[in-house]
């Protein structure tokens, strides 16, 4: 068979708004990089990372500090927004984007590009406040899973919704969500890491339930819904 006679490969290729999502957090860390190793910015890198994770990272008490005294700087609300796009490592970086790219690939094209930087801000939101509103730690939240998580949370809702279509048990959508968190737990209790993971549950609660908006004729289903109750 010649080459002209071969069928076309086809390639589905990845939504914009996971690549730019992806391409943003990925070029932060190399900007990172290149400070650390004094490319840009100076011969005197040391501490420049740090610098700015204190400054766009999320903090708990800064948020609780608003809370109280119900005053709201932007620079401090703008956390909220900043902290999934900063990673503490190149490594955690290359996880995180492996993960967007995966997860957010499946749910682009289920729900649109619009609604995968819906998901995932809104997960990190999430999982900020609740991070803060729950625990009382000093350790600031970085990166994105929180905002990961959400979408995780959306391609749990396109299983659990294929899972009752198919009249299968729709508990079987949950396995992925509960091996990475099982995992996620028992890491932290070997090598006694912070307890991020309760922004990591709260990004996935928010896009589970966020799914039932943005999936396509969500507001028209949940409107017939109410008016058969």
């Amino acid at each position: 068979m010649s080459d002209s006679a071969r069928p076309p490969v086809i390639v589905n290729p990845l939504p914009a708004s996971v690549v730019a999502l992806a391409v943003v957090i990925f070029g932060l860390e190399c900007l990172f990089s290149l400070m650390d190793r004094g490319l840009i910015g100076g011969a005197t890198p040391i501490g420049r990372r740090q610098a700015a994770l204190e400054l766009y990272a999320f903090h708990g008490a800064a948020f609780d500090w608003m809370l109280e005294t119900r005053r709201f700087p932007p620079e401090l609300l703008a956390q909220l927004l900043t902290y999934p796009l900063i990673h503490l490592s190149f490594t955690q970086t290359v996880m995180a984007c492996v993960f967007i790219l995966a997860i957010g690939k499946m749910v682009g094209e289920a729900f649109g590009n619009v609604s995968v930087l819906v998901l995932f801000f809104a997960g990190a939101i999430a999982g900020a406040v609740t991070y803060a509103l729950v625990l009382d730690e000093a350790y600031p939240l970085i990166g994105a899973f929180p905002g990961i998580y959400s979408l995780i949370g959306g391609f749990t809702f396109m299983k659990w919704v294929h899972q009752k279509a198919m009249g299968d048990s729709q508990a079987k959508a949950f396995q992925l969500i509960g091996f990475l968190l099982g995992i996620q737990i028992l890491f932290g209790m070997i090598f006694g890491t912070h307890f991020d993971w309760v922004a990591d549950v709260a990004g996935f609660v928010a896009g589970f339930l966020l799914s039932f908006l943005l999936v396509p004729g969500g507001w028209a289903r949940i409107r017939e819904m109410l008016r058969n109750r």
